[in-house]
């Protein structure tokens, strides 16, 4: 199971949310770029960059920062937050990242996520399938859908989606543990690479989300809050 390091960008600085809410942040650093070379130098080789202005404004905003990070270190980024456009998808990309999170944008204009698909391959585009009360949220986590999330991962398996990024918004920044049995029922009936989100507070965490059959699990406030030490992850990297 790949360990993937998460910094998220509100204001240019690498902050975490509680439960997704804006006016819920925390500041830890002032330089992300800071952050990721720390993550690097301890071994970390996936990177999830969250572009939380971009998320909210529907528009990329901090490509600048994805280029000083991708530039700056070896770490491969998958990274989301307002990619709505061919525009968006170009910059990101051309910007030095390897993987794009398409979220907000799949409710939007489907048929253009499945253009991306057909231009790009399923390794690069990854479907953004977060959700409170099992409903998939968007905007920034700010709308909830009627989407269900497993009849809207299976949805987008079938259409060739390979890589799904899940987060319970409920248990995003509280670190009182992951949705572990959400995604042992997604993986039960959807055949897809599984990356989980939110919630992880331990090393046993990780076991059991690994156990589950999750092929990725996006860390971020359990670094920050020293829950989890990074030299802890050198040996699952």
């Amino acid at each position: 199971m790949r360990i993937i390091a998460a910094i998220d960008i509100l204001g240019g600085k690498c902050v975490r949310l509680t439960r997704g809410d804006y006016s819920k942040k925390t500041i830890y650093n002032e330089d992300p770029l800071e952050v990721a070379k720390e993550m690097e130098n301890s071994g970390i080789k996936y990177l999830h960059l969250v572009d939380l202005d971009g998320a909210k404004s529907k528009m990329i905003i901090h490509f600048r920062i994805l280029e000083k990070i991708a530039s700056q270190t070896s770490l491969e980024i998958d990274f989301g937050g307002g990619i709505r456009s061919d525009n968006d998808l170009n910059i990101a990309f051309s910007s030095g990242a390897k993987q794009v999170t398409a979220g907000s944008i799949v409710h939007s204009s489907p048929f253009l996520v499945l253009d991306w698909l057909l231009k790009y391959g399923n390794e690069k585009i990854i479907l953004g399938a977060d959700s409170k009360d099992r409903k998939i949220v968007i905007n920034g986590w700010q709308q909830k859908s009627d989407s269900d999330v497993i009849s809207f991962i299976s949805e987008y398996c079938s259409k060739g989606i390979k890589y799904a990024i899940c987060t319970d918004v409920e248990k995003d920044g509280l670190l009182k543990g992951p949705a572990t049995d959400l995604y042992r029922e997604i993986l039960k009936s959807v055949k897809v690479d599984l990356i989980a989100s939110g919630g992880i507070s331990s090393m046993a965490d990780i076991v059991e989300i690994k156990e589950a059959g999750c092929e990725g699990a996006i860390i971020g406030k359990a670094i920050y809050e020293g829950k989890i030490k990074l030299k802890e992850l050198r040996d699952l990297c």
